[in-house]
């Protein structure tokens, strides 16, 4: 087993890419929006990333040991590791909690208050002004030494400026959205059950709600 390396919480979405591009050991390989979506499940259930680490090379452990005319799939989503990834995280919740060492944030001060301009900036221009002033409002300099409250808060913006997309959005755009979904996710609806499917499409279409209104991502995951 491998020894855990210090947790950087934000670096969340880019080391569980970069694991399974090194598992899936085909060398460039894009995550699909349908892989994001479900990385954001994951974050927001508060699954370590540790468990999810693990989960995806348990899942091409298996798949590896089978011969090879068994492996009528292959492995092209995140999706594929999902039973593996809440094993592991069941697995890690039922064992005595272990002290992780905590990196230092991936960003500068410099960094964070680029991305709280820049976004607001975006907002402004798409006429969410109140949103905007939201950002503007917030103390960069106060906030860096407590990224978990700086997060809470951009959140909390974030959650306001989707609800708003969601109730203006066409039934049409929806319906589209959940085709799309529905496309991506057919290979791999037997290895999740109903709750991560359900959340599955809420991060699903609020991506896809964001994509077309050419909002960003609050987050500071994002940055």
């Amino acid at each position: 087993m491998r020894e855990p390396a210090p947790e950087n919480y934000f670096n969340y979405f880019t080391e569980i890419e970069e694991h399974f591009r090194i598992a899936r050991g085909t060398g460039l390989f894009l995550v699909s929006p349908l892989d994001w979506a479900l990385i954001e499940t994951w974050k927001n259930a508060g699954v370590p990333l540790e468990a999810v680490l693990r989960g995806i090379d348990a899942a091409f452990e298996k798949w590896r040991a089978k011969p090879p005319r068994a492996r009528t799939q292959m492995i092209n989503s995140l999706a594929f590791c999902s039973q593996a990834v809440a094993l592991e995280a069941q697995a890690m919740a039922e064992n005595a909690p272990r002290l992780r060492k905590q990196a230092a944030p991936p960003f500068s001060l410099d960094a964070v208050r680029e991305f709280l301009a820049r976004n607001a900036a975006i907002l402004r221009k798409a006429g969410q002004e109140d949103l905007a002033a939201s950002l503007d409002a917030l103390d960069a300099s106060t906030l860096y030494a407590d990224l978990e409250q700086l997060e809470q808060r951009l959140t909390a913006i974030e959650e306001k400026m989707i609800a708003r997309l969601r109730a203006s959005a066409s039934d049409e755009s929806l319906f589209e959205a959940r085709r799309a979904l529905d496309l991506e996710l057919k290979p791999y609806r037997g290895k999740m059950t109903a709750d991560q499917l359900a959340r599955l499409e809420k991060q699903f279409l609020e991506r896809k709600l964001l994509e077309a209104a050419a909002l960003p991502r609050l987050s500071l995951f994002y940055l």
